[in-house]
């Protein structure tokens, strides 16, 4: 069995949303916390939280190793970096990692799972959800394409890796993938259906 573990992002600001989101409640349990759940439940091993703003609170949430990020204005490629070395430093011997997002409410631990299973049957370097048209996270990438993910900058973030050469990633069709919480409305829409 391939020793995957998680890399969440968690380092946002919430400017569209307000308060910090990764603390907004769905289903009882902080969005962040949710998602540390979903891919301890999922077999990934170690899990890592990447705080920014609100390092603290969101850490607090997290309930598993957190790594704060100090310079996660500089766009969502710092955040990445940061959590693929804390990780890679735990876990010098990890196979791959799953990069994932507190705000995808209808991420389940299935996803992951089939996302690690394609990578077993495929024997592809990235695994990429396909939704909307577009291909993006959550996505499995190979601890050889760590140096890619370690490479980028400003607001690059997974996909410019995922899409860079199409003939090495595989695809999990997920489209509740392109449901996310952006904004206030986003998430009470959310809360309404329940």
């Amino acid at each position: 069995m391939q020793n995957i573990g998680a890399v969440i992002l968690a380092a946002g600001g919430s400017s569209r949303f307000g308060p910090p989101k990764q603390l907004a409640q769905l289903r009882g349990k902080g969005l962040v916390q949710r998602v540390v759940g979903v891919a301890q439940q999922a077999g990934c091993s170690p899990v890592v939280v990447v705080t920014g703003s609100n390092a603290a609170k969101v850490s607090n949430e997290a309930t598993t190793p957190a790594v704060e990020n100090k310079n996660w204005r500089e766009g969502i490629a710092s955040s990445i970096r940061v959590g693929v070395e804390f990780l890679s430093n735990l876990k010098p011997d990890i196979s791959a990692i799953v990069l994932l997002v507190c705000d995808q409410p209808l991420l389940d631990a299935g996803v992951i799972m089939n996302l690690r299973a394609l990578h077993q049957e495929t024997g592809k370097e990235i695994i990429a959800s396909s939704y909307a048209d577009t291909l993006g996270v959550p996505a499995l990438f190979a601890h050889c394409v760590f140096p890619e993910l370690l490479a980028l900058s400003g607001d690059s973030g997974a996909k410019k890796v995922i899409l860079a050469n199409r003939d090495r990633v595989a695809e999990f069709p997920f489209p509740g993938g392109n449901v996310d919480i952006d904004t206030p409305a986003d998430y009470e829409n959310l809360i309404r259906e329940g």
